[in-house]
């Protein structure tokens, strides 16, 4: 009822200075009865003597409690996570968050060590609602979030235990360069760099998927590699292709990044097939498209000229020249103790020879 008045003298009721009231409303003993509301009830509702003067104002916000929010968490580098959040149900009412976090051991023990050191807040940033950041995580630690969502009629709250290897998933590689190889029609060199927020330390490696295809058409090649460039070495002679790249944890702990800005380049075109390939169908080039590329490629560009293929040859012919050398030598001396050897069997047998000649003589002279 209205202050200041008896509760049997006249007052009226008015919502924003009208004196519509929403259906089925009463003033009883100068009170105002709302049996029935619902949100088109909500406003400011004054109370007013019988001469009109303003006696009270009452501003009246209706809504629920809140739902338990949605909640994700990712963490673009071991040092740091963020975690981000959406109310499960809409309040209609004034709302705030109260975020935190505690840190436990890899084992699931639910004995909190030096809790100074591991509960504290996850900050949230006034420039990006919805988010909180905590610093100075470790990546072989696991940590509990509690997001609680507060508004005039009540709070509710989500629990999340995240660890840092399911949710470390890098920002997308940066400084994507793609260039055309001088004299090789089918080749395109690609080079990238660490994103910038990933730590600058030996043990924390980056792994790398590439995705390249020709402008005309929908099908992606897809190479990994753990280098910081690539050839491409399935291109089509002339025409644009589009390149991304993306990361992941060299451990393959997380998930990939997300693709990184394209980056456009043409690959020379060769002269000597220049017209076959404006003649080809594309059905053709789709089904090359599909195919893998064969990156990086052991074999180099030939951009040798004539002088050094004369070069080689004559390189091959002297080393022919000194084995066919070393395998004569080699025949010599074998013949040679083969023959030595053969000498030596047949002396005993001379000698037994000559024995028994010499023994035979004196007998025929004696005969005589």
């Amino acid at each position: 009822p209205a202050p200041s008045l008896l509760p049997s003298s006249p007052v009226q009721w008015r919502r924003a200075g009208a004196a519509a009231l929403p259906e089925g409303s009463a003033i009883r003993q100068g009170g105002l009865v709302l049996p029935c509301t619902g949100l088109a009830a909500a406003g400011t509702y004054s109370c007013h003597s019988e001469d009109g003067g303003l006696l009270h104002a009452v501003s009246l916000q209706l809504g629920h409690l809140p739902g338990v929010p949605f909640v994700s968490c990712r963490a673009s580098n071991y040092e740091n996570f963020s975690c981000s959040w959406t109310s499960s149900l809409e309040t209609f009412l004034p709302t705030r968050y109260i975020t935190t976090y505690r840190k436990k051991s890899l084992t699931g023990e639910e004995k909190w060590r030096n809790k100074n050191r591991d509960v504290g807040p996850c900050l949230q940033d006034p420039a990006c609602p919805g988010t909180c950041t905590v610093h100075g995580s470790e990546f072989w630690s696991s940590y509990r979030l509690n997001i609680t969502e507060v508004n005039p009629l009540g709070s509710s709250f989500r629990l999340l235990d995240i660890t840092m290897q399911a949710i470390i998933k890098p920002d997308p590689p940066e400084g994507l360069v793609v260039e055309p190889i001088p004299l090789a029609p089918r080749r395109l060199h690609v080079s990238w760099k660490y994103p910038s927020s990933w730590p600058k330390e030996p043990h924390f490696q980056l792994r790398f998927r590439l995705q390249y295809r020709p402008v005309i058409h929908h099908s992606w090649s897809v190479v990994e590699t753990v280098n910081l460039s690539e050839v491409i070495t399935d291109a089509f002679a002339g025409l644009e292709h589009v390149v991304q790249v993306s990361a992941k944890d060299f451990l393959d702990a997380g998930n990939w990044s997300e693709w990184s800005t394209e980056a456009r380049a043409t690959p020379v075109r060769d002269p000597a097939t220049a017209v076959s390939e404006e003649t080809t169908t594309d059905a053709s080039l789709e089904s090359l498209a599909k195919e893998p590329s064969r990156a990086p490629n052991p074999e180099p560009i030939n951009h040798s000229g004539p002088l050094e293929k004369i070069a080689i040859l004559v390189s091959l012919g002297i080393f022919a020249f000194f084995v066919l050398a070393a395998v004569l030598i080699i025949t010599i001396l074998i013949w040679l103790w083969v023959r030595k050897h053969g000498k030596d069997k047949t002396k005993p047998h001379n000698f037994l020879v000559a024995a028994t000649h010499l023994k035979a003589l004196p007998s025929e002279s004696g005969c005589r």
